[in-house]
């Protein structure tokens, strides 16, 4: 038996979804838990439920809906675009609120429309929580994982740093750690003597042969989890992270861009000028951010109560490009959240690249802001 009621405007959210064209699907509440150990990131994979399988297979209560949406979409090889809804429970623990409560949203794959398919994912966000909540405001904070992706590409640091940087996107204490880390570098100790001579030199054939001459000797050979030279490689990548400075400059720069913080009616503007005055060429970024904005106006999105915010981000892995949430004036609670995730369907094994963007509703936060109404 649920733990938790399903609330009483559940007929009037699939109506909403039938409205929109997403047909309804479910997904085992027990679910392979790999995909979202290895996908979904760690502020998901610290909250989840785990158990075993009889074979020791790892399995989950289901944490969210995006990944067992995408994986029965491969398995049913069913073509696109197609609009997915959902409305079930999910289990994972939470800060604030139940552990086992319920999510609803849309999954929109394979619209290669990018910059519509974004506007209709925060149209559809917006206008059904206007349905559920009249007469209360509502706000959007919109973030950008691709352009602060182009950022970082345009300082030209190393890739171990610009991989570090955006995995840090949207986690503010992260992210600051790293760029003192980048200021002030913490140079690599520790090593066995001969091991930084040889790393520190870069001849990669003498320290592979060394390190698999000391897991031999030592007879952690046998049951390494990484080779000699996955170990080499890693050891390189650590010195040249440690060695690499951001300059003052630069840094100010990535300051300045993660302090933006505007309408988003001016959001074009103040990147386009941010830009400019770096001296950063954003590219298809800056142009796909344009057109989603151009796309949100068309599509009569009221822009009045949307804010982008080059900070923002979601703390799950699998955003690439847009990111947002919803809340309601009054209240801190976020009531539905969603972006982009291009890459996450061939990460789960689709043959074909897929676009695909969506987004959630916290129904038992909606059940809170209706009865304070």
């Amino acid at each position: 038996m649920p733990l938790i009621n399903l609330p009483e405007f559940s007929n009037d959210l699939l109506a909403e979804f039938t409205a929109r064209n997403a047909e309804r699907i479910d997904t085992p509440v027990i679910q392979p838990a790999e995909p979202f150990l290895d996908i979904a990131g760690e502020d998901l994979r610290r909250r989840i439920f785990m158990t075993e399988s009889e074979t020791g297979a790892s399995l989950c209560l289901r944490p969210e809906f995006t990944i067992p949406v995408c994986l029965r979409h491969i398995e049913t090889a069913t073509g696109t675009p197609k609009r997915y809804a959902y409305l079930g429970e999910v289990f994972r623990q939470r800060r604030d609120g139940a552990n086992e409560f319920y999510q609803a949203g849309i999954e929109d794959l394979g619209d290669i429309d990018l910059s519509n398919a974004d506007a209709r994912a925060i149209g559809d966000a917006t206008g059904i929580l206007a349905r559920l909540l009249p007469g209360r405001r509502l706000s959007v904070t919109l973030g950008d994982q691709a352009v602060f992706e182009a950022v970082v590409q345009a300082l030209g640091l190393p890739l171990g740093w610009q991989k570090r940087l955006i995995h840090a996107f949207g986690n503010m204490t992260q992210l600051e750690a790293l760029l003192a880390g980048l200021v002030s570098p913490q140079f690599v100790t520790g090593l066995d003597d001969d091991i930084a001579r040889l790393v520190a030199a870069g001849d990669e054939h003498a320290l592979v042969a060394h390190l698999e001459q000391e897991m031999q000797k030592t007879g952690y050979s046998t049951n390494a989890s990484r080779s000699p030279l996955e170990i080499a490689k890693r050891l390189k990548e650590k010195l040249i992270l440690s060695e690499t400075r951001l300059d003052d400059a630069a840094f100010h720069v990535l300051e300045e861009f993660l302090s933006l913080d505007v309408p988003l009616v001016n959001a074009s503007a103040a990147l386009a000028g941010f830009a400019d005055a770096a001296g950063l060429k954003l590219g298809n970024a800056l142009s796909r951010f344009n057109g989603r904005v151009a796309a949100l106006a068309n599509a009569g999105v009221d822009l009045s109560c949307l804010d982008y915010r080059a900070a923002f981000g979601r703390p799950l892995d699998y955003y690439t490009g847009l990111v947002f949430e919803v809340t309601a004036e009054g209240s801190s609670a976020v009531l539905a959240g969603g972006g982009r995730f291009d890459r996450l369907l061939t990460f789960l094994g689709a043959t074909d690249r897929i676009p695909a963007v969506g987004f959630s509703f916290w129904l038992d936060r909606i059940e809170t802001e209706r009865a304070a109404a």
